[in-house]
């Protein structure tokens, strides 16, 4: 249509007005032609009544065209300014209110309009699924960027995998140094089957994706209920083409596009949230450890004597410590050289680990001086335990050379709550004293704390 003017229902209206002036004014002649005679037609208000009648029709026309199509035009561009408001308090960081309801447009035609609003109702669908993708991709990386331990990183992660994808059951397992292990899961029964499982094993073999149908033998537990799942996926978790673990995802429907979309976006995130945890996982054990022997260090180790010391307050349960002193260190370096007293400590701290019990604590206090915390051991076990270290590096020897370095250790022992202080730092005191009383009494031998 040649536009008149820049609005479509004022053309539409001088068009059909004009049509309609142009039939009444040819209608006469028509009429005539048709066999009507000439005298009754051909006259001036005959005329007048067909040219008012065209005008009128076109009127009612471009009436009809306004209520019809210009209704619907009208909804149209009313939920088109409300989508775009919506957009707009997204970008100030307001909530999404935009319901099907709200936002799309019912289709009670199958003509160009019904097309129209089928193409602007599936344009609002999708728009707000990538909208709702990016929300949630956003709400995940905040959240594996507010988690450095693993454990936890891998608990929530899995929460908002399960949420949004919806799955029903999952396992997010970890390889490390070689080894596999799970992580933390959710609905899966016999979860140390998973390490057995061929498909796990080929995915981190091969780091491809598996979709598969479960056999019938397996089952899942859900959340409530069992649940025969319709659909399992194994996804890998990759950081610069390298593993670090798999996700598992069963569902009782079929994942559909969407859920793979954002399986693939929140995989992304949590690979690099993975390797950080497990780099502040590692340089944590780093800072906590003693770099010759590979014990507790002093700082981390008195952080966790006042762990337990507190712990014990608590719950009233009795804690131990022992210090141990290696006899005549300084002779072994003058004799033999530090890198044969490197060997010694090494040694000693082997001999040490290997007597105390798992759960007790052992600590570089400094030099050739150690420390061991007993969780839940009495006077008698803090006695019992000394004694026996004390035998079993006066067993040992470290081979030098040529030569055989022979060692020794003087103990001191303190209980709680044998020995009644108010915080660690006595516990403390007291132990040093008992170690001291032990070398002054000849070295290679325990010395307990007196009983107070």
């Amino acid at each position: 249509m040649i536009r008149l003017t820049r609005k479509v229902f004022t053309d539409l209206s001088i068009w059909m007005i004009g049509l309609g002036l142009i039939i009444g004014i040819v209608f006469p002649f028509f009429v005539a032609w048709m066999g009507i005679p000439r005298e009754y037609v051909l006259k001036p208000w005959f005329f007048v009544a067909c040219i008012s009648a065209g005008v009128i029709v076109g009127a009612l026309n471009v009436s009809l065209a306004r209520t019809v199509v210009g209704s619907r035009l009208k909804l149209l561009g009313d939920r088109m300014q409300y989508v775009t408001k919506n957009l707009k308090g997204i970008k100030e960081g307001n909530d999404i209110s935009c319901t099907p309801e709200q936002c799309q447009i019912s289709v009670d035609s199958e003509d160009e309009l019904g097309h129209s609003a089928n193409a602007f109702n599936s344009l609002v669908e999708t728009l707000f699924e990538s909208i709702e993708t990016e929300n949630s991709l956003n709400i995940f990386n905040q959240m594996l960027g507010s988690q450095l331990g693993l454990r936890d990183l891998t608990e929530k992660a899995l929460q908002q995998l399960l949420l949004h994808t919806g799955s029903a059951a999952g396992a997010v397992l970890i390889e490390s140094e070689g080894t596999v292990n799970v992580s933390i899961s959710q609905g899966i029964r016999n979860v140390d089957t998973l390490l057995e499982s061929d498909h796990v094993k080929s995915v981190l073999r091969n780091e491809k994706r598996i979709q598969i149908k479960l056999p019938d033998d397996v089952r899942v537990e859900g959340v409530l209920t069992d649940f025969r799942p319709n659909e399992v996926i194994l996804e890998p978790v990759l950081y610069k083409e390298v593993m670090l673990g798999l996700i598992i995802l069963a569902t009782a429907k079929s994942f559909s596009n969407d859920d793979l979309t954002r399986l693939n976006l929140f995989r992304q995130g949590l690979a690099l949230a993975m390797h950080n945890a497990m780099l502040f996982d590692r340089l944590e054990r780093l800072a906590a450890l003693d770099s010759l022997t590979g014990i507790y260090n002093r700082r981390f180790g008195m952080t966790r004597l006042h762990e337990e010391f507190g712990r014990s307050l608590r719950s009233n349960s009795p804690v131990g410590v022992i210090m141990m002193d290696l006899d005549h260190f300084k002779t072994v370096n003058d004799t033999y050289g530090h890198l044969a007293g490197d060997r010694v400590l090494i040694k000693f701290a082997k001999i040490a680990r290997s007597v105390l019990r798992d759960g007790d604590i052992l600590i570089r206090y400094g030099g050739e001086v150690f420390l061991a915390i007993l969780p839940g051991a009495s006077r008698n076990d803090v006695i019992n335990i000394s004694e026996r270290l004390r035998r079993k590096v006066e067993e040992s020897e470290v081979a030098d050379n040529d030569d055989v370095i022979r060692i020794t250790t003087s103990i001191g022992g303190v209980s709680y709550p044998e020995n009644d202080v108010a915080n660690e730092t006595e516990l403390i005191d007291l132990i040093d004293k008992s170690l001291y009383k032990a070398k002054e009494s000849g070295r290679n031998c325990v010395v307990m704390s007196p009983m107070n």
